[in-house]
């Protein structure tokens, strides 16, 4: 079973306390994609790169089972994002955002990918959202992210992609300006009633909430507690990646609230290791072992009597 994943291939210029490095491959759907292929093969990447897209980061994403023929190139430049973290890394500070090649781009999905039966809408302009979704003629089931931007400066289009998604994931701070509400349970339940099933809360390094279509189903998830955080960029991206590759790789097309929170474990712990190196460097090492171990770790840690 494949999935198809459209969103912002990136470049990015990350410095941390620890160290600085540029050129690195960014992007929601960049690190969605190989989240997913942790748990499934193929796994459809759609968006657009430019002419100085680095060769090396396309190989290693074909060589994890990354169909990249769905990604556009161009004569410009890439999407390029530049920031910084600060010694606490749940701040950092945007010092550039080319949008460059992204900039007119719309969605166009290979017949291949059209027939994926899950497909993610990973953070994007919410035009190019309604883009896809107009375009997943055979998608059981349709997952979308987005940010505090789209909210801002196109909340009338975000909502009719709420209306036609299975899944939104937003984090903390944007679910609460959503909804209009600075109570996160009252905030994830009032954007399900925007129209998706289900709604996903991410707290950083405190987990996430899982809110189903009723008032019970309710899922609180703890984040894996890693000793130390070298870079944190994409961890959301690889947290919806790991949750949609782990439902296609055993067949949750039309999920319920129980797979779901199945799905939310699995990808909470593969966004742990996006955060333990630079860009996607320890996230293309990780294998379903990997992931089962940590599982096995994180019940431990949050059982109790």
């Amino acid at each position: 079973m494949s999935v198809v994943i459209a969103g912002s291939v990136a470049l990015d210029n990350v410095k941390t306390p620890q160290d600085e490095q540029k050129n690195l491959l960014g992007g929601s759907a960049s690190y969605a994609a190989l989240a997913a292929s942790v748990f499934v093969k193929p796994v459809h990447l759609v968006g657009i790169i430019g002419h100085d897209f680095p060769p090396q980061h396309l190989e290693m994403l074909n060589s994890h089972g990354v169909d990249i023929s769905g990604l556009e190139r161009s004569s410009g430049a890439s999407f390029t994002w530049t920031g910084e973290y600060h010694e606490d890394m749940n701040n950092r500070t945007t010092h550039n955002v080319a949008v460059n090649a992204l900039e007119n781009w719309s969605v166009n999905l290979p017949q291949a990918a059209r027939r994926a039966k899950i497909a993610v809408a990973a953070n994007m302009h919410p035009e190019n959202q309604m883009q896809m979704l107009d375009q997943c003629e055979a998608a059981d089931f349709i997952a979308a992210d987005t940010m505090d931007l789209w909210i801002n400066i196109a909340n009338e289009r975000l909502h009719d992609v709420l209306k036609g998604i299975d899944l939104l994931v937003i984090n903390d701070g944007e679910a609460k300006e959503f909804a209009g509400t600075t109570n996160l349970v009252e905030a994830g339940r009032r954007l399900r009633d925007k129209g998706p099933k289900f709604v996903i809360v991410k707290r950083g390094e405190h987990g996430s909430y899982l809110f189903g279509d009723k008032k019970e189903d309710f899922f609180s998830c703890s984040a894996y507690p890693l000793h130390s955080v070298f870079d944190p960029t994409g961890a959301g991206d690889s947290f919806l990646g790991g949750l949609v590759g782990w439902l296609a790789a055993h067949g949750k097309t039309k999920p319920t609230f129980a797979d779901l929170k199945s799905a939310v474990v699995h990808g909470s712990v593969v966004a742990s290791y996006t955060c333990e190196a630079f860009s996607t460097h320890k996230l293309q090492t990780v294998t379903p072992l990997d992931v089962a171990q940590r599982i096995a770790e994180l019940k431990l840690y949050t059982q109790f009597a």
